[in-house]
């Protein structure tokens, strides 16, 4: 049994290779999920399996201690567990946070590449984190007709900074402070930040444009506006594991949208390629969700790739 930390993990994956890993992964089976959590507020355990034909167990086991980053540590700590589909044995433990890191970009750009102009030239990122940066890179990878790259964040100095740390990419990428102005002109706008109230409206957003949601995770959190969610194409990662964002429960709660406006997830996207999702003057979105089936193909690719 193999365990393999951050630094390890790291780099044996391309963007490609991990976008494939999912893309493959929703042609099997659809996965069984189960979440479960405990302890209290402010040190939690979250477990997170998935079940897939043929890729067999994965569980994601972390430590969510919210208060650690006041004493220099991160607020969480994990790992993914991978077990044979044939004989239950341990393939492997590998680093949650490259998984994690991996799985989330990895999605919401296989989501892109369905739903998405290939031609996209401007992409805007609303955020500058982690996952923004990890974003920047796999959209890169995947649009090689990029142009332009704007960040927005709440925080100009956080914007600019994630820009220093990009200045080697090909693509020009520039903080932005005007985030209206910035979104009239995209081709695709990648929102993940921990808004409770919507940062994107629907009256900003050009007809055409595919729009990648990925902050809101609790029933309270939102990036679009309803009207936005309503006018919109809407597609969703898996339909499983959205019900209860806010992003898709609020807009449901006041009558804006009903249940079926959700008009799929990355199953039916990925295994119906000869369909087309879009037309040119749809808007359209795609909630990223996350869920313990995407670390679990993840995991798998990792430890194909070194043959384990």
């Amino acid at each position: 049994m193999t365990f393999l930390n951050y630094e390890q993990a790291k780099g044996i994956l391309s963007w490609h290779d991990a976008i494939e890993a999912l893309r493959l992964g929703h042609e099997r089976p659809k996965a069984t999920l189960h979440d479960s959590l405990m302890g209290p507020q402010d040190g939690m355990l979250l477990n997170r399996m998935a079940r897939i034909e043929g890729l067999g167990y994965g569980v994601k086991v972390e430590s969510v201690f919210n208060g650690n980053a006041n004493i220099g540590l991160p607020n969480t700590h994990g790992v993914v567990a991978v077990y044979s589909s044939e004989n239950g044995i341990l393939r492997g433990l590998i680093d949650s946070h490259i998984v994690t890191d991996l799985k989330t970009a990895a999605d919401s750009v296989l989501g892109a590449t369905l739903l998405a102009r290939p031609e996209s030239k401007h992409l805007v990122i609303v955020g500058a984190g982690r996952v923004a940066n990890n974003l920047v890179h796999a959209y890169c990878a995947l649009f090689p007709k990029l142009k332009k790259i704007s960040i927005w964040s709440r925080r100009l100095n956080q914007s600019q900074a994630l820009v220093k740390k990009l200045d080697r990419l090909s693509v020009p990428v520039v903080a932005v402070s005007d985030l209206q102005s910035a979104i009239s002109t995209a081709d695709i706008i990648s929102s993940a930040t921990m808004a409770q109230q919507p940062i994107l409206k629907a009256d900003w957003i050009r007809l055409g444009t595919h729009i990648d949601l990925i902050g809101a995770f609790t029933p309270e959190m939102r990036e679009a506006d309803d009207q936005l969610i309503a006018a919109s194409q809407l597609y969703v990662d898996n339909i499983e594991t959205t019900w209860n964002i806010g992003e898709i429960s609020i807009p449901v709660t006041n009558g804006k949208i009903s249940r079926d406006h959700i008009q799929g997830d990355l199953y039916r996207l990925v295994n119906s390629s000869s369909e087309n999702f879009r037309n040119q003057s749809d808007i359209t979105v795609f909630k990223n969700s996350g869920g313990a089936h995407l670390d679990l193909m993840i995991a798998d690719a990792i430890l194909k790739k070194l043959e384990l």
